[in-house]
């Protein structure tokens, strides 16, 4: 009788610590932890942390989304206040029915879905569907997921952010309107699969680019270079004027005037410093995976995505970084402390360097820190063995660039020297690294040559003689097609989408065929931009750089309390339906090329289609004929297999990505994404294969020279 006043006198956080179990009238009376994570492999990892007094189970990701019914297929009531209508996503009906009982059971339920907007939109979504009390929930946020900071989290429970749901869910409800209704109009008018908020503006940076190269006009220039025993010098100067040379009778006219005597006018020597780049974010982290190890940004996000939500390395289990979706390049107080007291033990006193600050505001998105190891001691090569190769090589990338982050500038000395010719001047510059400072540590992902030049003050009275001088011509390039890094590095610039939905944008863009990669650069296909003509054309003062920015500033603010969600959503719908409507109307419909072939179910002419996987010939009485011609597989021998001696041959994949196989497939597994030799590698015996012009091997660090 006296039991049950002792236990309340508990406080209600006391459960969150331990769980109390009695007997009472031969009943248990138990203090049950429920606690939801969206992720599978997270909900094993912290369950590991929380003991038996926690069941920690997975929602999957979202367990509900907006329906395809009402006005359109929207799932928004458009004509009040845009009420979302959702439903459970396909197939989640039994786990929400198992996750209600798992509630029902349960004397506390811990919300710790991601910490984003979208994990905390999958929270509410949980909380309403799941009938959860109010009163008997904590949100919880993982930044990191080891086992002191999980347990850290679980003491200090937040609420949901109703704010953030708003913002998450305005950006779904945007991103159904306009990808439904621009969709239905590009598939009926052009024959293009989608258009969107954020993936047409992606595109329409793509085509504008290929529009400005080829309107370029080379403009054809000139240089002229002395070369001298242990140095070259270019010409830039001439009577106290930046000189340039359009023609080579203007570079021979300048060669008449010369001598072969220069004269050391100036030997100038000043010290520079070579500051570290903060640690990474979603948008540099995907852009230097990119340009240093040659990763898509959807792989990128996927390894990040393992290596924070826990990896077995020997007899532990744990998150090897951070939250790998943030804008801040903010780093804790201890790890801060931790890293500097490692590098001065590690490099000495001298590395230590101090915290980057940001010099933009941070917004919303920048609760969390910058994307860096949960632990400086954690190297590596420490955990390299438990690591996939391309695993190592991100959680590399991530580890050195946080610890850079933290340590000294390196040193340079510049040195520039003038030599005069007849009031021709030419310019030699040097430079020498005296402090490695940060490079110590990031000089593998970050080139810095020196260029020593020999001592010239011995010379200041005397006259160097020219071995050589030379003329080249060159000529004016055009801007450079977008790569995956620069085109995330441009959007981010812009404003446009964010970094966490960046991977996703430029998937959607290549699978809809508007984009093909040529050497790792986009350029957009004919229906890239016959769809994005289109758009320009009807839609100009939606489907652009500014607007898109806008908005993305204008969902900032509901988030941060600033702006009325459905208010913005009316005003929307007011400036876009009506444009909509015109286009169906007005936009010329664009009729699929005839192959001159007849359909031979129901004799209607056969015509040229695109598709997700490219382009291919169907009847043009779609969809009352759903006639599609099968086209013949062409078989391209590669080589030999090394293992079982049948021929490799060229493949793709369903999505039409070219890969290179064994044609004794089941039985021979050989496969390669790159071009196969048909050569042993010396060191392991495994494929030789062929990537940008070089020979490496499929299975090893082995590389020809």
């Amino acid at each position: 009788m006296y039991i049950i006043p002792f236990l309340m006198s508990f406080s209600w956080q006391t459960s969150y610590l331990f769980s109390i179990s009695i007997k009472v009238k031969g009943c248990d009376i138990m203090t049950k932890n429920l606690v939801i994570v969206e992720s599978p492999s997270k909900s094993k990892t912290i369950e590991k942390y929380l003991g038996k007094d926690y069941k920690v189970v997975s929602s999957k990701g979202h367990i509900r989304d907006l329906a395809t019914t009402g006005k359109y297929g929207l799932g928004v009531d458009v004509d009040n206040d845009f009420k979302p209508n959702y439903i459970p996503v396909a197939g989640k009906k039994k786990l929400i029915s198992e996750l209600k009982k798992l509630v029902k059971d349960s004397d506390e339920v811990i919300l710790a879905t991601d910490p984003d907007r979208e994990g905390e939109a999958i929270s509410w979504h949980l909380l309403d569907t799941l009938g959860i009390k109010d009163t008997n929930y904590e949100r919880v946020l993982f930044h990191e997921i080891t086992k002191d900071k999980v347990l850290e989290a679980i003491k200090n429970p937040t609420k949901i952010d109703y704010n953030l749901v708003r913002s998450q869910e305005t950006r779904r409800i945007l991103d159904r309107i306009i990808g439904f209704r621009l969709s239905k109009l590009m598939q009926s008018k052009t024959g293009g699969k989608s258009a969107g908020r954020v993936q047409s503006v992606a595109l329409k940076l793509i085509v504008d680019r290929e529009r400005e190269i080829s309107s370029f006009n080379s403009e054809e220039y000139w240089t002229i270079t002395s070369k001298f025993d242990e140095i070259e010098a270019d010409l830039f100067n001439y009577n106290h004027k930046d000189i340039e040379i359009n023609t080579e009778e203007e570079a021979d006219s300048i060669l008449s005037k010369l001598s072969d005597k220069y004269k050391i006018e100036s030997v100038e020597r000043k010290k520079k410093s070579k500051k570290s780049k903060p640690p990474f974010i979603t948008s540099t982290l995907q852009q230097e995976a990119s340009t240093k190890l040659g990763f898509t940004a959807k792989k990128t996000m996927s390894i990040a995505q393992k290596l924070y939500e826990g990896m077995d390395i020997g007899s532990e289990t744990v998150g090897l970084i951070t939250y790998m979706r943030t804008d801040s390049i903010r780093l804790s107080d201890e790890f801060v402390g931790n890293t500097l007291k490692y590098i001065e033990v590690n490099y000495g006193k001298e590395y230590v360097g101090f915290v980057k600050k940001s010099k933009k505001t941070e917004n919303v998105q920048d609760a969390h820190e910058a994307i860096r190891p949960t632990s400086i001691t954690r190297t590596p090569d420490s955990v390299k063995e438990y690591l996939t190769n391309d695993e190592y090589k991100l959680y590399r990338l991530i580890y050195f660039r946080a610890l850079a982050s933290l340590m000294k500038d390196a040193k340079q000395q510049l040195t520039t020297v003038i030599l005069d010719n007849n009031d021709y001047k030419f310019k030699v510059n040097g430079s020498v690294i005296t402090f490695d400072g940060y490079l110590k540590v990031y000089s593998e992902f970050e080139k810095s040559e020196d260029k020593i030049l020999p001592d010239l003050d011995k010379y200041k009275s005397d006259n160097l003689i020219t071995d050589k001088v030379e003329t080249k011509q060159h000529f004016t390039e055009p801007p450079a097609r977008y790569t995956e890094s620069s085109l995330i590095k441009e959007m981010e610039s812009l404003g446009i989408g964010r970094p966490s939905t960046y991977a996703t944008t430029i998937s959607t863009i290549i699978d809809r065929g508007y984009v093909n990669k040529k050497d790792k650069k986009f350029v957009p296909t004919e229906i890239g931009i016959e769809t994005t003509n289109k758009l320009q054309e009807f839609f100009k003062d939606l489907i652009n750089v500014k607007y898109t920015a806008k908005m993305e500033e204008d969902l900032d603010n509901i988030a941060g309390g600033t702006v009325v969600w459905n208010e913005l959503l009316k005003k929307f719908w007011e400036d876009f339906e009506p444009m909509v409507k015109d286009a169906f109307d007005n936009m010329e419909k664009k009729e699929p090329e005839k192959t001159g072939e007849v359909c031979p179910e129901c004799g209607k002419d056969l015509v040229k289609r695109n598709g997700r996987y490219g382009e291919f010939i169907a009847c043009s009485n779609y969809p009352e004929c759903k006639y599609i011609k099968k086209e013949e597989k062409k078989v391209v021998e590669v080589c030999d297999c090394i293992k079982c001696g049948n021929k490799i041959v060229e493949r793709k994949t369903k999505k039409g990505k070219v890969f290179y196989g064994c044609s004794n497939f089941p039985k021979c597994k050989e496969a390669y994404w790159d071009m196969p030799t048909g050569k042993k590698c010396p060191e392991c015996n495994s494929m030789l294969v062929t990537k940008d012009g070089k020979v490496k091997c499929s299975a090893c660090d082995y590389k020809e020279e």
